[in-house]
């Protein structure tokens, strides 16, 4: 068996989770392996800690979850959040006022963590219409520190709309996507929040240096992450900007690509 790494960090939806959302049997024993041998196992997500149940049930409450792109830290043994990074008022408004002076058409919402809010004009499908999700005017919405500030515009890619964004809010915020295709989203986060920072710190902090990690990712927000990561992988379906710079490859999400590569080093 080769050498295993000391922690393995991996994305959630397209890399991890069938298209359905599941976790294979197959998969869940390799996440299990991981774990049974001393390794740090993180998920690595966009998705805020309110989305994180589901997969805490389906890996019987293993691993630690960052969540929304690198905010907030979540155990999922416990299913609490255990620290944060938030984007002030300050800075929501400053972002706020900058993209909407820059670029017409955009409609925005927050996400907090523990739950969601929206204005008018941002688009939610209506079986996420729960209790945790919240329409709001504007002024509402950043009023109250946020993990991750969400934009839409329904008539430009969220290539083209990331580009213009970081013209102007560069400074400001982290800007990211993983919608590859349909309107535009961006995913905004605190000053240097990303994937890559949440997953540094954790590992640092437990003494554990990047050439010793294993991550996989399929999306544009995960770049930074296997950058960073001293052996990463891309999912045989990832999006074609991280296919074009990470070499190394795992099956798709729907063949348990990411159990087929741990099995090599954990069993």
């Amino acid at each position: 068996m080769k050498d295993a790494p000391r922690a393995v960090a991996c994305d959630l939806d397209g890399t991890l989770l069938r298209d359905d959302l599941t976790i294979s049997v197959r998969t869940r024993a390799a996440l299990a392996a991981v774990e049974e041998a001393g390794a740090l196992l993180v998920f690595v997500t966009g998705r805020p800690p309110r989305w994180i149940h589901p997969v805490s049930n389906q890996t019987d409450h293993r691993g630690l979850a960052i969540c929304a792109n690198g905010a907030l830290l979540y155990d999922l043994h416990t299913e609490q959040v255990v620290g944060g990074d938030l984007i002030s008022p300050a800075v929501l408004t400053a972002t706020v006022d900058a993209l909407r002076e820059a670029v017409a058409g955009l409609a925005f919402a927050v996400e907090y963590g523990a739950h969601f809010a929206y204005e008018s004009t941002y688009p939610v499908a209506e079986q996420h219409k729960r209790p945790d999700v919240k329409l709001v005017d504007l002024d509402e919405l950043i009023a109250t520190p946020a993990a991750k500030l969400l934009v839409r515009h329904a008539e430009r890619d969220s290539t083209d709309l990331f580009e213009a964004a970081r013209t102007v809010i560069g400074d400001l915020v982290e800007v990211t996507h993983s919608t590859p295709v349909g309107p535009g989203l961006l995913e905004i986060s605190a000053a240097g929040v990303s994937k890559a920072t949440a997953l540094a710190r954790l590992c640092g902090q437990r003494g554990i240096e990047a050439a010793e990690v294993m991550a996989f990712g399929d999306m544009p927000n995960d770049l930074a992450m296997l950058a960073w990561a001293g052996r990463s992988y891309a999912m045989a379906n990832a999006h074609p900007e991280v296919l074009a710079v990470i070499p190394r490859r795992a099956p798709s999400n729907q063949d348990d690509g990411v159990a087929v590569v741990l099995e090599q080093f954990f069993g």
